[in-house]
């Protein structure tokens, strides 16, 4: 006969939900999405090293992921312009959640936890109203869509946020159609206005910084926080890719915007295209890169340049230790600074565009 007691431990146990952590996923220190030489597509977990510690199928080409800050759970987005996210938990490879875009909207690529983990913020294109906007999801309710806010801009692509909770946006200043060009037909070159915009914690504008007019055809695109709170940013120009321009941006609050640029050959060199860019783990230091130029430039904090490291069609780039992994189209990891050094091939492999880390368990 169970006794009272028995059966209250019984009951007890059948309510207690395990805690997963990042640590039964393997503790990754970065995520990438990539293709494998069958042609599918997955988001993979990478330890501190780059050796790959999952591997989770994905439904359509990737282009980079929000990692939940305690749950082994990444939101990983189809490439620009895409109507569709997936929730990925990495202690199991399954697909729990699928996010769609609502009428008129599509996503960006790239997308952030806040609030603990328990909101999720996603740039989109309102293309119906022809505006930027942050959606809005509720982990707590299963992923539901619960709100959307302006960014002030045309073309949000990225967005990051401040320890203070301030939110930073890159508005790329694009306006695209999903039925127009297969949704990648730029339709406003001759009037781009990129910013990059700050909001309050509760969605107010705050601050905006517009580039100059000759400037106004440089899209304003990824993101990068230094340890110190820098925001960097990235920039590909949609004008002749022989023009010379800036193609980082690195600011803070309250302060003028800084372009920084290489040597002269090195500039032209990047074929006006910066894909990914990134503050070096240390935080004395931030990159860019360009897969059609076949490098990365690195700069000092005050827009000085550094130097370059050659590689070919490498764009991805995350901080490690006291420099930066990088990723190429031909399966390669690799630890860069004033030079690189080989991590990890897979032949066959292509990784993707991003690279992204998770700050509290990367090395």
């Amino acid at each position: 006969m169970t006794s009272r007691r028995t059966f209250l431990k019984a009951a007890l146990a059948a309510t207690v939900v395990p805690r997963l952590s990042w640590a039964d996923a393997g503790s990754p220190a970065f995520l990438g999405a990539a293709k494998d030489a069958s042609g599918d597509y997955a988001l993979y977990g990478l330890d501190a090293q780059a050796q790959i510690l999952f591997r989770a199928p994905l439904p359509a080409r990737g282009h980079a992921a929000a990692a939940h800050p305690f749950k082994p759970e990444a939101v990983a987005f189809a490439r620009r312009p895409g109507t569709f996210a997936v929730v990925v938990n990495c202690a199991t490879g399954r697909i729990t959640h699928r996010l769609d875009a609502p009428e008129g909207r599509h996503f960006m690529g790239h997308g952030l936890f806040v609030e603990n983990g328990d909101l999720l913020l996603t740039p989109e294109n309102n293309y119906a109203e022809k505006k930027g906007i942050l959606g809005i999801w509720d982990r707590r309710k299963n992923y539901a869509r619960v709100g959307e806010v302006a960014t002030h801009g045309i073309g949000p692509h990225d967005v990051k946020q401040l320890s203070d909770g301030t939110l930073v946006v890159a508005n790329g200043g694009i306006f695209t159609h999903p039925d127009i060009g297969e949704g990648r037909q730029k339709l406003n070159i001759d009037v781009m206005e990129p910013s990059l915009v700050y909001l309050s914690s509760d969605y107010t504008l705050v601050e905006k910084h517009v580039l100059t007019p000759e400037l106004h055809k440089n899209s304003i695109r990824h993101l990068s926080l230094a340890p110190d709170e820098q925001v960097a940013f990235a920039m590909q120009w949609e004008g002749d890719e022989m023009d010379l321009v800036p193609l980082l941006g690195l600011h803070r609050r309250g302060e003028e915007v800084v372009l920084a640029e290489a040597d002269l050959g090195e500039q032209y060199a990047m074929k006006a295209y910066a894909g990914s860019v990134s503050h070096s783990g240390d935080g004395t230091e931030v990159a860019i890169s360009s897969p059609r130029g076949g490098r990365i430039h690195r700069f000092a904090p005050d827009g000085t340049f550094l130097g370059a490291v050659v590689r070919g069609d490498v764009c991805g780039l995350a901080p490690m230790g006291d420099g930066y992994l990088g990723s190429d189209g031909f399966g390669a990891l690799l630890a860069m600074k004033e030079d690189m050094r080989p991590l990890n091939a897979v032949p066959g492999l292509a990784w993707d565009n991003h690279l992204v880390a998770l700050p509290e368990l990367a090395a």
